[in-house]
C-alpha cells in the first residue's frame, strides 16, 4: 500500500540570489555581454576562493576536461584511465580529445576508484598516459594516491570536479603534487549554479594561457581586448582552437553566487547530518569524509527502481548518478570488452545507488518527509 504526501519534494531546485539577478541586469545594461571584464573578475575571485593560482572559465565542465586533456598533447589513441561510474560527458571528452578511455572499477565503500582498483586497471591494460579522476557526489578523491597507483605524475591527472566546488574539492594542492587541471561545473544543479558554464583551476601558467586562447578559436587577442581603448583589431591564430568561452552575463551571475556559496555549503552539511541521523541504520551509505562537498546525497537500496518509482508516486523526486558508461550503447561499441567485464563493483552498486533531494533551499521538514517515506518502503 502506498501513501501520498501532501507536500511535493523536488529532486533539486537551483538557488539564485537577489544579487545574481541584479548582476544580470547590470551586464545587460552595460552594452557588453560576452567574454570580458566580468569573466576576468569571476576568474580572479574564484581563484581566491579555491586558493588556486589560475582559473580560466569555459563553456562547460565537459569542455574543461577535453581542453585540459588536449593540452597534454598525448599520442593519438593514448590510454586514459577513468571510472565508468561517472557522467557520460566526462568519458566522451577523452574520446573527443583523441584518446582511448580505459575503465576503472570503484571502491565498495566510497563509490570512487581506489589505489587498488587503479592498480588493477593498470595491470590489465598497461600503463596509462593520463587519468581523469572523479570526486563522485563531492567525495574528495586522493588524486596523489591514485596517480601513484597508476605510475603517473600529478601533471598527467585531470580532476573532474563537476561535483564541487565546496568542502575540499577543487581547493589548492601542494604545487609539487598538484593535478594538471581541476575542472568545475556551473550547471543548474551544481553547488555553484549559473545555469551553464565551467572552469579550469591550475597551477600551470602556460596551461592557463593556452586555455584562454583555445576557448576562443585559438585567437591571440579576444574581442574585449581588441575593442578596449587603444586596442587593435589585429590578431593571429597560431593553433586552431574552439568556441568554448563563458560570457560576462554568466560570469556576473557566478560572482554573486560565489558570495553565497559558503552559506549554501553549510546548509548542505546540515541537511546531510539530518539525513544521516534518520537513515544510518536503514540503508547503506557511502563512507563519510570531512572534506566532502555534498553535491549529492546517495544511498544504496535493494530494488532501487521500484523504490524510486514509489517515492515519485509520493511526490518525492530522486535521481541516479550514474548509469555506468559501459552500459551505454555508444560507449559499449568503442570500449574494450575486457574493460566492460572488469567492473564487478561498479555493476553491483549501479543497480542500488539512489540520489535523494539535496539543495540549500530544501527544508528540514522535507528531509523528514523523504526519510519517513523511505523508511515505510524499506520496512
Amino acid at each position: 500500500m502506498t501513501t501520498s504526501t501532501a507536500v511535493a519534494v523536488p529532486f533539486t531546485v537551483p538557488s539564485f540570489t537577489g544579487a545574481a539577478r541584479e548582476a544580470a541586469v547590470r551586464v545587460l545594461d552595460s552594452g557588453w555581454v560576452t567574454t570580458g571584464a566580468e569573466c576576468a573578475a569571476f576568474e580572479a575571485e574564484l581563484a581566491a576562493y579555491l586558493g588556486q593560482p589560475y582559473v580560466v572559465t569555459v563553456a562547460s565542465c565537459t569542455q574543461a576536461i577535453e581542453l585540459s586533456l588536449r593540452a597534454l598533447r598525448l599520442d593519438a589513441g593514448a590510454p586514459v584511465l577513468t571510472p565508468s561510474l561517472t557522467f557520460c560527458g566526462a568519458v566522451a571528452a577523452i574520446v573527443h580529445a583523441g584518446y582511448r578511455p580505459v575503465l576503472v572499477d570503484v571502491d565498495e565503500d566510497t563509490l570512487v576508484p581506489s589505489p587498488e582498483t587503479v592498480a588493477a586497471a593498470t595491470r590489465r591494460a598497461g600503463r596509462p598516459a593520463a587519468m581523469v579522476v572523479c570526486p563522485l557526489g563531492g567525495y574528495p578523491v586522493d588524486h596523489v594516491a591514485l596517480a601513484d597507483a597508476a605510475g603517473l605524475p600529478g601533471g598527467r591527472i585531470v580532476v573532474d570536479a563537476a561535483h564541487g566546488p565546496g568542502g575540499g574539492v577543487g581547493r589548492a594542492d601542494d604545487p609539487a603534487t598538484a593535478p594538471h587541471a581541476t575542472c568545475l561545473s556551473f550547471y543548474a544543479t551544481k553547488n555553484l549554479p549559473i545555469g551553464e558554464g565551467g572552469a579550469v583551476a591550475t597551477h600551470d601558467g602556460e596551461l592557463a594561457a593556452w586555455l584562454r586562447s583555445s576557448r576562443l578559436h585559438g585567437m591571440s587577442r579576444d574581442a574585449w581586448r581588441r575593442y578596449l581603448p587603444g586596442g587593435s583589431w589585429r590578431y593571429d591564430v597560431e593553433e586552431l582552437g574552439f568556441k568554448a568561452n563563458l560570457t560576462d552575463l554568466q560570469a556576473a551571475i557566478g560572482r554573486a553566487q560565489l558570495v553565497a556559496l559558503p552559506g549554501w555549503q553549510r546548509c548542505r552539511a546540515e541537511l546531510v547530518a539530518r539525513y544521516d541521523r534518520a537513515l544510518a541504520d536503514l540503508v547503506r551509505l557511502p563512507r563519510r569524509h570531512p572534506g566532502h562537498a555534498w553535491h549529492l546525497y546517495q544511498v544504496r537500496v535493494p530494488d532501487r527502481d521500484a523504490v524510486a518509482a514509489a517515492l515519485a508516486e509520493s511526490g518525492i523526486g530522486t535521481s541516479v548518478h550514474f548509469i555506468p558508461v559501459h552500459r551505454l550503447t555508444a560507449f559499449a561499441r568503442l570500449l574494450d570488452p575486457d574493460d566492460r567485464a572488469a567492473l564487478p563493483v561498479t555493476d553491483r552498486v549501479a543497480d542500488e545507488v539512489l540520489s535523494l533531494p539535496l539543495y540549500p533551499a530544501l527544508e528540514h521538514g522535507s528531509v523528514d518527509i523523504v526519510t519517513g517515506r523511505l523508511a515505510e518502503l524499506l520496512a
